[in-house]
């Protein structure tokens, strides 16, 4: 215990936490905890309490914690060769296979893969890729960027624009100015009520349209979005969204990023959300899932017509201006390698369609009924619990309640982690792939006493 408590005084005294309230964390209103291990689905922290993950870390360890295929893949890696650098034409046997390993999985447009460390840079990469080739094609005045409210594509300064949540601009001097956001696909938050999931659809088309001819199409250079909003609520999208989405674009020749940074290999039951809705992108962004997080990797995988002209453009002015130090790092591609052959091996695209449709079920029967939830939402092992003041139309809760955390952390008191999402009512799932039907009704068990501690029938 005394190792403990002086671990818990350095980590106020010394340890900047990430998306953290700073003040009240120094002061000791909030608890540290420290994690030691993981097996499977469950984490340990150093007082040995043990705990369900329904949230994967941060919706990124696909395959569970504890996998040695990985772990002894990364050691074998440092001991041969722990890092060489990718400039220039160099590489390592590792970033090559994962490589090619990343594009057997990938659409069939998808040409090559430029590999960085998270979803932040990968997505920098992917504008400055964007720009790059409006450049070369003689369209040089392309250059703003349209993303959704309630999108999340990372916390740098381009990344943090893309988003589209207030906490990440508040005092930030965020967005920048190349960086506009068009409706967020979020049916239950409609405005108007007598709206179809359909009507929803043609007038998040038609707001999108809207504003690149107010804009001016010849100044708008991509539209980056995620498959479904992930941290935005875990929002799938509105039926025959990405079909209308995608007409729109096409029409004025802009470029589609689609974010695969959550939803990549494997969560949705399929090994990408471009797959799982029909997304034909000239840009991915890979992280999270590549490795399961058990090293930093990210990924930018470029499509054929991306790529003709990047390799014209270097013919024209020579090596391509971009890059990393830890680009293509050969310890996080060998854990790459490792993981990917662990989902299939472990067949956890197939458990997490499997699962996720009996999670989501599962929670609809637990929990649907109450007189506080708006909604349960979901699309393979991503779900999630609105809840509300009132239900229809939904009406959120005074903030200052917190009620959200306040059910979170009753969960967590009986030994499960769940998320609440920033920005909303909402209780957040993403547990790793290899979750079990058993430990899914553990789950579901929790959320039901948790939100009954905190709201008992109804309205507390």
């Amino acid at each position: 215990m005394l190792t403990n408590d002086t671990l818990a005084e350095w980590d106020r005294d010394t340890f900047f936490h990430p998306s953290t309230h700073l003040a009240a964390h120094a002061r000791g209103d909030t608890p540290t905890r420290i994690i030691s291990g993981g097996e499977g689905v469950w984490i340990e922290d150093r007082d040995g309490r043990r705990m369900l993950d329904a949230f994967a870390g941060l919706y990124c360890v696909n395959v569970g914690y504890g996998r040695r295929q990985i772990t002894d893949a990364i050691a074998e890696q440092a001991h041969q060769l722990a890092y060489y650098h990718a400039y220039m034409g160099h590489g390592t046997e590792a970033s090559v296979t994962l490589a090619k390993m990343v594009l057997d999985r990938a659409p069939a447009n998808m040409s090559k893969v430029y590999f960085g460390l998270g979803g932040s840079d990968a997505n920098e990469t992917n504008i400055k890729l964007v720009w790059y080739y409006h450049n070369i094609i003689g369209k040089p005045q392309k250059k703003k960027i349209i993303s959704r409210w309630r999108g999340y594509h990372g916390s740098g300064l381009m990344t943090g624009s893309l988003t589209g949540l207030a906490l990440f601009h508040k005092k930030f001097d965020l967005p920048l100015d190349q960086v506009l956001h068009t409706e967020a696909p979020f049916y239950l938050q409609r405005q108007d009520r007598d709206m179809s999931e359909a009507d929803f659809t043609r007038f998040c088309a038609r707001k999108l349209e809207e504003m690149i001819l107010a804009e001016g199409p010849d100044t708008i250079a991509a539209f980056v979005a995620e498959p479904l909003l992930g941290t935005g609520g875990i929002v799938p999208p509105p039926e025959g969204y990405w079909a209308a989405i995608q007409e729109v674009l096409r029409r004025y020749d802009i470029l589609l990023v689609c974010d695969e940074v959550v939803t990549g290999f494997g969560r949705l039951g399929t090994m990408f959300g471009a797959e799982h809705f029909g997304i034909e992108a000239d840009l991915m962004t890979i992280a999270k899932g590549l490795t399961s997080a058990y090293a930093p990797l990210s990924g930018s995988i470029v499509s054929d017509r991306v790529w003709k002209v990047l390799e014209k453009g270097t013919d024209e002015n020579g090596a391509i201006g971009h890059g990393w130090t830890y680009s293509a790092h050969p310890i996080g591609a060998a854990a790459g390698i490792a993981n990917l052959r662990l989902i299939d091996e472990l067949d956890l695209v197939a458990n997490a369609r499997s699962t996720g449709a009996y999670m989501l079920s599962a929670l609809q029967d637990a929990v649907g009924a109450h007189p506080n939830v708006a909604e349960v939402r979901g699309e393979g092992l991503l779900c999630a619990v609105e809840l509300a003041e009132t239900a229809e139309p939904p009406v959120g809760f005074d903030p200052a309640r917190s009620v959200v955390p306040s059910i979170v952390a009753a969960m967590g008191q009986r030994g499960v982690i769940a998320r609440a999402m920033p920005q909303s009512d909402t209780i957040g799932f993403a547990p790793p792939l290899c979750i079990t039907p058993a430990e899914v009704d553990q789950v579901v068990s929790v959320t039901r006493e948790a939100i009954s501690e905190v709201l008992g029938n109804g309205t507390a």
